[in-house]
């Protein structure tokens, strides 16, 4: 329906499933995904950038996949740090649904997909890897931003993909301006019309950390 969005608490639509292929942490997989969530038809560009410029994800505590759909950051996150605690956050209970469906296809245990109220409020991430909704609008993208953001754990690493023609660097010297006493900033790689960001908390020096693939070259 048109009124329907991947950012829908409850999507009108009738969910039909169905089963594609994807490649997750170098992984051939078949998952599922059904319409009234993001990118039903497969992996987005944005997600493959990201998935492809981050560095190993930390081997254990608390990592968040902002954002989830269907599951494809949090899946690839639990898949290559299975001693992690990953966190996969969306408002839309389809999503939720079909990450958990998806995880239990790969017999991961270690995602919990839930709405953003139910993460405890004391959890600090070792990492957050996001395809940020953009589309949601400016107040409720930075209002969503500023809540998490600031979770990450002292000297960790947040890693956000965003398309250059949807506000890439805008956001990056929203970031700076808001959190900057909190947060560093850094343009990590940039492919396909995708910037990638890396969101630094403040607490030990933030040095290189080198991009894997290619992404880095500029556009």
């Amino acid at each position: 329906m048109a009124s329907d969005h991947y950012f829908s608490a409850e999507p009108s639509s009738q969910m039909v499933v169905k089963t594609i292929p994807v490649t997750l942490a170098g992984r051939a997989l078949e998952l599922q995904t059904a319409g009234g969530v993001f990118s039903p038809g497969g992996l987005d560009i944005g997600t493959g950038v990201l998935l492809g410029s981050v560095p190993p994800p930390p081997p254990g505590g608390n990592l968040l996949d902002l954002g989830c759909g269907w599951g494809p950051i949090a899946l690839s996150l639990a898949l290559e740090s299975p001693r992690a605690t990953v966190w996969a956050v969306d408002v839309n209970e389809r999503a939720l649904d079909l990450t958990r469906r998806n995880a239990e296809l790969l017999g991961l245990a270690n995602v919990t997909a839930v709405r953003p109220e139910d993460v405890p409020a004391g959890i600090a991430f070792r990492t957050i890897w996001s395809n940020p909704p953009i589309r949601v609008g400016k107040n409720e993208l930075h209002g969503m931003l500023s809540t998490w953001l600031p979770r990450i754990a002292e000297a960790s690493d947040g890693w956000l993909v965003v398309a250059r023609n949807l506000g890439s660097d805008s956001l990056q010297r929203w970031i700076e301006a808001e959190h900057g006493e909190l947060l560093r900033v850094q343009r990590a790689a940039t492919s396909k019309g995708f910037r990638v960001l890396r969101v630094r908390r403040r607490g030990a020096s933030t040095g290189a950390i080198p991009v894997i693939g290619s992404t880095a070259a500029s556009d």
